[in-house]
């Protein structure tokens, strides 16, 4: 049996570029040496994700992923991921029309969090994120509590994200804000943090954050390399 074709929504550049270099590098532990599964993406402009998240357009953005879902589908995806924790908040209105089955980014990151035990989990994300319930009800299911930073922390991580993660900028100075954010985190009794955007991972990591980091961006991709498997 062959692998399952991955089928890839984007919506930044940088985060959609590290889920798809993530399935390249770590499906030889599956599949072989130099060996992954088929990966086609499809990427809109991010702007036009931007202009709906500020009008709040929830449909509007589903109908955009709604959009590279069918021509993924065309192109032969077997199912979907996304690697952009934000537009999950519209995933509701797509699963009714969509062409193939979807991993919920935020669903894999509670499963992670559940098998290492945790129970209070910060989250770090876009402004567009945190205001949503797409944490607090995945990780509510699993019985985990969800912390979202305080209103000027919120302000400033969006700013890092949207003006330097997305167009690959990475700044010591930015790297130190998150991690004055997770240390407030770890002092409030959180057991670990949501990389909840898929560009935080480019600047944070286990080795430089005062918490643990779940990376939304590489368990995505490794979820995705664990559904193409076939089946043994």
């Amino acid at each position: 049996m062959t692998p399952q074709h991955i089928g890839i929504v984007a919506c930044s550049a940088e985060g959609a570029a590290l889920c798809y270099r993530t399935i390249c590098a770590e499906g030889a532990a599956l599949f072989g040496p130099h060996a992954h599964p088929e990966v086609s993406l499809h990427s809109l402009p991010l702007a036009a994700y931007v202009a709906r998240l500020d009008a709040g357009d929830l449909q509007g953005v589903a109908d955009l992923m709604l959009e590279s879902a069918r021509k993924l589908a065309a192109a032969g995806a077997d199912f979907l991921i996304c690697p952009d924790n934000t537009i999950h908040q519209a995933l509701h209105l797509v699963v009714p029309q969509t062409p193939r089955p979807w991993l919920h980014i935020a669903e894999v990151v509670a499963d992670e969090a559940k098998r290492r035990g945790v129970k209070r989990l910060g989250l770090a994300g876009t402004r567009w994120l945190v205001a949503s319930s797409v944490y607090p009800d995945a990780l509510g299911a699993a019985g985990i509590e969800c912390v979202r930073p305080n209103a000027q922390e919120i302000e400033t991580i969006d700013r890092i994200i949207m003006d330097e993660l997305v167009r690959g900028v990475l700044r010591a100075e930015s790297a130190a804000v998150f991690q004055r954010v997770f240390e407030r985190m770890r002092d409030g009794g959180c057991d670990a943090v949501i990389l909840g955007c898929t560009e935080i991972p480019l600047l944070m990591k286990d080795a430089n954050s005062p918490l643990p980091t779940l990376d939304s961006t590489r368990l995505l991709a490794r979820a995705a390399l664990q559904r193409a498997a076939p089946a043994r």
